[in-house]
């Protein structure tokens, strides 16, 4: 534990000594700073929506595997299982439509 908590220290060190190369230098890059800015909520829109689509997805195919699981152990209850996974499928699915639209609302703001 001692190495791996002297690992994230340097690694922090490290990250925070570089924090001085983002300053502004002034207003002569007023101008590309809102360029800047907007390229960059774009690319952090899409990588939250990565991550949304990567959990839905990881969510989906758990619920898949749970639901033939217990259709194998127990087929009397299968369609009872087949409705609750459905239900699941459709909330988890919802959840990440509502991440893109979150993202749509984000990027449009710029």
């Amino acid at each position: 534990m001692s190495k791996f908590r002297m690992l994230l220290f340097a690694v922090i060190g490290i990250l925070m000594s570089g924090m001085t190369v983002f300053a502004q230098e002034g207003a002569a890059v007023v101008g590309d700073n809102a360029n800047s800015v907007s390229k960059y909520r774009a690319l952090a829109a899409g990588i939250g929506f990565a991550i949304a689509v990567f959990g839905g997805a990881l969510g989906q195919s758990r619920i898949g595997a749970a639901a033939c699981e217990g259709a194998a152990r127990n087929p009397g209850a299968a369609s009872r299982i087949q409705t609750m996974m459905i239900l699941g499928l459709a909330l988890i699915e919802s959840l990440v439509l509502f991440a893109l639209l979150v993202v749509f609302a984000v990027v449009k703001a710029s």
